[in-house]
């Protein structure tokens, strides 16, 4: 098209071509758009008839729907402390405080809704149509409410950078999937700590009701050692220039009021070694029992019944390790990517959640790991992590309760164990027994010192184990004789790897413990030593 300046339409509009083009395309693109809809959204707790924070995932024809609302929480989060996300969750999904709105294209929609194990998911079919609203009003029903029962939900592996304008967003993330205690992880290596937090101890508890953040670390980390997590302690613990005595560091962090133990059970980056190295040497009090890190079955207990059946007590914790870890390491569909508290312990708080009581609770070992299923274990009446002091003969009254539900947690077996042995097991399809409740009791004799402990599965991710309850007979020890030593044999094997892999100067920069050869052929002797003093015992 050509105009001149002699046409009509340039003398009415001065500047006129140009005008005259944006109204042109103007119209054009207004005969372009499409019709929308929109979506507005708004979800409860069926308990108590609030609003509550929880995980959507919008989808068409199978596909997340790539359009956020302007009401979903978000929170700068990736892997070595980048900007990997913000708002999407790493399977599509986001976080919202209980309503959201959205305007949409015209068409069929799924609309999932989830707030962790306790509570049943709900998928929503909904279709959007032009010029109009769409009003979902949703209502989330608990299936279990363990707080209810003084269990209180954790998760004690969370990688996010954390300032105080943060811990709102943060704790709205934790509450979305129920989880009561987020412990939020500073990381560490040789050379670098990453994901910052700003306070230790009580400055750096964030609580709301019975939600609260709190701060820990995951520092030291070396491949040829494993992964240490310190909790609770009032600052951070971190020895740049002897980085390889993690023993230093578990004394330490319970100077501080923290507790330290071994992330991933202990199964990557040879955390066995340093689990043995220390253990053994009484420096160690918790063990992640229950992950997806090292295996798309969350529960590995090989490592944890080896000190167990050595007699070292050990606490079960259990975390996400988020972003890192998702159910089989974000290769598979969606829904198994990572995510905050699909794996977590729970601990008995008989009174209202407080930071200092939920410490109390952990220290004590009352706890049990879960990826889904929900136990309740006594021995005589007592919980896990405790020990009964008990005569030869005294009869020893174990009950096992586990919890699910029938489409979203079918429980399988129940069992409970005592060093290592089923001693009793139940499944959902005998008489009396369901995918929903499962329910174990014995009867026995203390004969001589054991731990004993429960633990039950569901689908092929869901497990859960408890601490065990500690028995000793006539003031002896719980270790177990038949094993211990197999035990100590493979405690020997371990120590002789390490001090195979410190003998020589590595020429991988990440491999760094030789340069700590003296002072960890030290911590190797004295270990070695108490082995020997463990076998003479048993003979």
């Amino acid at each position: 098209m050509t105009m001149h300046q002699s046409d009509p339409l340039l003398r009415l509009f001065p500047g006129g071509f140009i005008l005259f083009v944006w109204l042109v395309l103007i119209g054009e693109g207004a005969a372009q758009i499409p019709a929308t809809g929109k979506l507005d959204v708004q979800v409860t707790d069926g308990g108590t008839g609030q609003l509550t924070p929880v995980r959507v995932r919008l989808s068409r024809n199978g596909h997340a729907v790539k359009q956020l609302p302007r009401a979903a929480v978000a929170v700068m989060y990736g892997v070595w402390d980048h900007a990997d996300g913000y708002g999407y969750q790493p399977d599509s999904s986001f976080y919202v405080t209980g309503r959201f709105s959205m305007v949409l294209a015209p068409g069929k929609y799924l609309l999932t809704l989830a707030k962790g194990p306790e509570y049943i998911a709900q998928q929503q079919e909904l279709e959007i149509r032009a010029g109009e609203a769409y009003q979902g009003d949703y209502k989330l029903a608990r299936w279990i409410n363990m707080a209810a029962k003084g269990w209180y939900s954790a998760d004690d592996h969370i990688h996010i950078r954390r300032s105080p304008r943060e811990d709102s967003l943060l704790l709205a993330w934790t509450q979305a999937e129920d989880i009561h205690v987020g412990v939020m992880l500073r990381m560490g290596d040789f050379w670098e700590t990453y994901y910052q937090q700003y306070a230790w101890g009580d400055k750096g508890v964030y609580q709301r009701g019975n939600y609260l953040l709190t701060t820990g670390q995951e520092d030291p980390r070396t491949p040829e050692l494993g992964h240490v997590i310190g909790i609770g302690a009032s600052d951070r613990v971190r020895f740049k220039n002897e980085y390889y005595y993690y023993d230093k560091v578990f004394d330490r962090l319970r100077d501080l009021g923290g507790v330290g133990g071994y992330a991933h059970q202990a199964q990557t980056f040879h955390g066995y070694r340093g689990l043995v190295l220390d253990g053994l040497r009484g420096k160690v009090d918790l063990l992640e029992l229950l992950q997806f890190c090292a295996s798309d079955k969350p529960l590995i207990t090989d490592h944890y019944y080896h000190l167990l059946d050595l007699g070292i007590p050990l606490t079960a914790v259990a975390g996400s390790d988020f972003p890192w870890c998702g159910q089989d390491h974000d290769k598979g569909p969606p829904e198994r990517s990572a995510r905050i508290g699909n794996a977590r312990f729970y601990t008995y708080v008989p009174e209202p959640l407080t930071y200092e009581r939920w410490k109390a609770g952990l220290a004590a070992g009352h706890t049990y790991v879960s990826s889904g299923p929900q136990l309740i274990f006594k021995v005589n009446n007592q919980l896990p992590g405790d020990k009964l002091a008990v005569s030869k003969g005294t009869r020893l009254r174990i009950t096992a309760q586990a919890y699910g539900h029938a489409t979203q947690v079918p429980l399988q077996t129940l069992e409970i164990v005592g060093h290592g042995q089923v001693l009793g097991r139940v499944t959902a399809r005998e008489a009396g027994q369901s995918p929903e409740h499962l329910f174990l009791e014995l009867d026995i004799p203390a004969e001589q010192g054991v731990w004993l402990a429960a633990r039950s599965y569901g689908n092929e991710k869901q497990a859960a184990h408890t601490t065990p309850v500690y028995v000793y007979v006539d003031g002896k020890g719980f270790h177990n004789p038949v094993t211990a030593p197999h035990y100590l044999k493979r405690s020997r094997q371990y120590l002789q790897e390490l001090k195979k892999e410190i003998k020589h100067q590595s020429a991988d920069p990440e491999k760094q413990a030789w340069h700590y050869r003296a002072g960890l052929e030290r911590r190797i002797t004295e270990t070695r030593l108490l082995i020997k003093s463990f076998e003479k015992k048993l003979r």
